[in-house]
């Protein structure tokens, strides 16, 4: 079953209340991160490349009267495609109809969403990487001609009807942008690429949000949440709601500094972001087998976990961080995750301490 979804083109939800926020945030997750997502591209925080050549198309796509030219974003998750993908809408004042790769499974779960496209409304595709190969070639004309090609009957028979639709703008959305084909990638006018966020960003994005859900804040405690959240808005807005709840709970309703560290000290999110899955894997890596090297598959069984969670969940924020290397030989420990562990580097074959090749 196609899921959809219709977006109104207005703005009017940027003016609802905080109290409204903060009872929406204790429904669903989707629920909550509707609420906290900004509604028009002025109160985007961060990606400033991005929303300037964003701010460049809507101008001229006003001023000449046409749609969007279609349009790709990708990124690791949490990093505002959604948002992205929903302010554009509003600020065109047109509809917004979305939905997910998984979902079509075939070229009639898109042909709702194509005959209900009006004149310059958009069509949100998340995830469209993982579309099948038979809708990602259905969907080339729809792209390049704005047409659809059904074809009827079977043999002999059979015919192909053109069918003609209004000129609308197609926006995906997509974490492994590696696994797009070229010629759908090629198709999109425009593709912008998010990146993640800095501190002060983050900082920015939780003092709104706290705003939002009408909680009290220090802006002390803004830079710590924001500090542990990884570079991604996703993240910063969930630890907010556990601090939210935490002082709600534990204390006066008023997130300070101390209360906010305590907090984040409960949910086990130590001052580099690194939760306690994060930190569990370089132990293993480091006191079992010695910092590395060690293979993937040998860590996720000393771990009980399955090696596609270690790729995906936990090796890619250590990678970046610089805590591991990924080497022929397998995963290795750094100097800088023997330090953030308190840990003494391994001696190196020769006997002296700290004199491995990564140290």
């Amino acid at each position: 079953m196609v899921r959809e979804t219709v977006i109104k083109g207005d703005a009017g939800d940027a003016d609802r209340p905080p109290d409204q926020a903060a009872n929406a945030a204790g429904g669903s997750d989707d629920r909550f991160d509707d609420e906290l997502r900004p509604q028009l591209l002025a109160d985007v925080v961060g990606q400033r490349a991005v929303v300037d050549r964003l701010r460049i198309m809507l101008n001229a796509a006003r001023k000449r009267g046409d749609p969007l030219g279609h349009l790709l974003f990708d990124g690791p998750p949490g990093l505002g495609k959604t948002t992205f993908a929903t302010v554009l809408p509003r600020e065109m004042g047109t509809e917004c109809q979305i939905t997910s790769g998984p979902v079509l499974t075939a070229p009639k779960d898109l042909l709702p969403y194509l005959t209900n496209a009006s004149y310059g409304s958009i069509l949100f595709i998340d995830e469209i990487h993982r579309m099948p190969a038979a809708v990602e070639e259905f969907i080339y004309p729809v792209m390049e001609d704005f047409r659809v090609d059904i074809a009827l009957g079977e043999g002999l028979n059979a015919r192909t009807i053109n069918m003609r639709l209004k000129q609308f703008t197609l926006i995906g959305a997509t974490t492994r942008s590696g696994l797009l084909t070229a010629p759908l990638r090629d198709r999109f006018v425009n593709r912008e690429h998010l990146d993640f966020y800095d501190v002060d960003d983050l900082a920015e994005i939780v003092r709104r949000n706290a705003k939002k859900l009408g909680t009290t804040i220090s802006p002390e405690a803004t830079h710590e949440i924001a500090g542990r959240s990884r570079g991604t808005p996703r993240i910063a807005n969930n630890l907010l709601r556990w601090t939210r709840d935490f002082v709600d709970s534990e204390a006066d309703g008023i997130i300070s500094t101390q209360l906010a560290c305590d907090a984040l000290a409960k949910r086990e999110v130590d001052q580099l972001g690194l939760d306690c899955q994060d930190r569990r894997y370089l132990e293993m890596l480091i006191v079992v087998f010695g910092g590395g090297p060690s293979g993937v598959q040998a860590l996720a069984h000393s771990m009980n976990l399955a090696p596609d969670t270690l790729e995906d969940e936990v090796e890619p924020f250590l990678l970046r961080c610089g805590l591991i290397q990924r080497t022929p030989r397998g995963r290795v420990a750094t100097a800088a995750a023997f330090a953030h562990l308190k840990l003494p580097p391994p001696p190196a074959p020769d006997g002296e301490p700290g004199q491995s090749l990564l140290f």
